[in-house]
């Protein structure tokens, strides 16, 4: 890890104010512990008033313990700058799909990760600065004043910043793999969670908890890998600095002994000497703190900083009115996967055919989808929308996927996402979706808030504006993700009957685990483990 990534500032131009405070404030506190040492010298010598050196250090003390608290208030304020210009731009990136990451890596990137700076921005980089000023510092002074011992500690000073460069390649590769394990973890766990009714049906919810079991247990063993390092690395800087500051002293003594040095000067001397070495520790102790942040701040750099795919040109064009929709010899791998999630996969899809896809948990089916919403480029084969741009090819796609998110808004303004229309447009959008019923129920009907991820409404609800979402966007291609998974007999049967409405004169491809769809499909294809079988035409 470099002492400070340039990226860091490049990506948050605001923070540099706050970062000028603190060297500046750590300029100041360099200056106020070479007077604190002068002065107490100057009092225990004995020379001069004693009661005006002792209220001076006094003050001394005070504007360094000042200082020190500004210097890491405007680093803090550094910190919260950087995260929140970040988090942005993560999240803009996100949003289009092109990340290669998962939801879960993104959601650990932006919020543990990004929260790990505060230990760089507030604890490594004022201590960084201090580093660099003080120990000049406090070489200037000491040369001035004492020759000899400015050599000895001029010599030994090196030795702390070449054990921690040692210590720090070390300990880089292990914190990066930690790093990498807590963003799996954090990717696994939360697709677990949003798949936990399917993989409870079919019996492997108990599997994925032995997943999580080992990635947890590997994450734990390389974080106390990780903390072994770094506590036998204070230990040794500890060491180094303590048996430098030893040669000073014993320097020191054998010439004042021999009368050689005034007591005054041995005693500032003395008192500077442990000053030298004590940034220089703080850094090594810090830089183990903040490497967590520094390594997942580089995540996110890898994916600010990737290319955007090169499939969508922008000069393309399609009517999904007309134009059939291909996939040829299309293979999908997710990052760090042993196995193509789709494999060598050909389809197409005619201008109004119904295509029901099925297949066991995990076969790829969610993954097409992805694909057919440029979610994901495929890593080989070509797709007959290519070249088309992703945001033209979306706005002819009705999209009603398993678990709808819902906004903290009000009911009116979740069905809008569809498209911007009228009230009266809306309403009759819920109406097709069999969603006027219980909406007209609520506290405020159309007006009322369903909170966060709708949280107030059934999944049955939830479902239904969804589907009123997909009838308000009036678009040619719609696609269905388990539309009636986890709905109880009545909600299912109601959601059933919308989305035979919404189909109609639509080119439609519906993912599912029940066979029920197939009835009125004009083919069904299957899914296994990525690859296309079995295609038959429907009964």
């Amino acid at each position: 890890m470099r002492p400070l990534d340039p990226r860091l500032l490049r990506y948050a131009d605001a923070a540099r104010v706050h970062l000028i405070g603190t060297v500046a404030l750590g300029a100041v506190v360099t200056g106020l512990v070479l007077a604190q040492a002068g002065l107490l010298a100057h009092a225990l010598a004995g020379a001069g008033p004693r009661t005006a050196t002792l209220a001076a250090l006094a003050a001394v003390i005070v504007a360094r313990a000042l200082a020190s608290y500004g210097g890491e208030v405007s680093a803090l304020r550094a910190a919260a700058t950087v995260k929140s210009q970040l988090r942005r731009k993560l999240v803009t990136r996100a949003l289009p799909g092109g990340t290669g990451k998962s939801a879960g890596e993104v959601v650990t990137l932006a919020t543990r990760g990004l929260d790990a700076l505060d230990a760089y921005f507030a604890r490594y980089l004022p201590q960084l600065v201090l580093a660099c000023l003080t120990p000049l510092a406090v070489l200037a002074v000491v040369g001035g004043t004492d020759l000899l011992s400015a050599v000895v500690i001029a010599v030994t000073l090196p030795l702390i910043p070449i054990f921690m460069i040692l210590v720090g390649l070390h300990t880089r590769a292990r914190t990066e793999r930690q790093w990498h394990l807590l963003e799996r973890l954090g990717g696994h766990f939360l697709d677990v969670v949003e798949g936990l009714p399917t993989l409870k049906v079919f019996g492997r919810a108990k599997a994925q908890a032995r997943v999580i079991r080992d990635i947890t247990d590997a994450h734990r063993r390389a974080t106390m890998s990780t903390l072994r390092v770094a506590f036998l690395s204070a230990l040794v800087l500890e060491l180094l600095s303590t048996l430098a500051v030893a040669l000073v002293a014993v320097e020191v003594g054998l010439r004042l002994l021999a009368g050689g040095m005034r007591y005054e000067t041995a005693l500032f001397v003395l008192l500077l000497a442990p000053e030298a070495y004590l940034p220089l520790r703080a850094v090594g102790a810090q830089f183990h703190a903040s490497m967590e942040g520094v390594t997942a701040a580089q995540s996110v750099f890898d994916v600010l900083e990737a290319p955007l795919p090169e499939s969508a040109p922008g000069d393309g064009h399609a009517d999904l009115t007309r134009d059939v929709i291909r996939l040829d010899d299309v293979s999908v791998r997710h990052p760090g996967g042993s196995a193509p999630v789709l494999d060598h996969v050909s389809l197409a899809v005619r201008p109004g055919e119904r295509v029901v896809v099925t297949g066991p948990s995990g076969a790829g089916k969610s993954t097409l989808l992805s694909v057919l919403l440029r979610f994901a480029e495929p890593a080989a084969g070509h797709t007959s929308f290519a070249d088309v741009p992703a945001d033209d090819w979306r706005t002819q796609i009705a999209w009603v996927p398993q678990h709808p998110h819902l906004f903290a808004a009000t009911v009116a303004d979740n069905i809008r996402l569809g498209a911007d229309a009228s009230a009266e447009e809306v309403r009759r959008a819920a109406r097709l979706a069999g969603a006027d019923g219980f909406i007209d129920e609520l506290p405020a009907a159309y007006d009322t808030d369903v909170g966060e991820h709708g949280l107030r409404l059934s999944a049955g609800q939830r479902q239904r504006i969804a589907l009123a979402r997909a009838f308000l966007r009036d678009a040619p291609l719609l696609l269905l993700d388990e539309p009636t998974a986890h709905l109880d007999g009545q909600a299912a049967r109601t959601v059933r009957d919308a989305v035979e409405r919404l189909m109609a004169g639509r080119t439609v491809v519906l993912v599912t685990h029940d066979h029920a769809w197939t009835r009125h499909a004009d083919r069904v294809v299957t899914l296994d483990a990525g690859r296309l079988t079995e295609p038959e035409m429907a009964a």
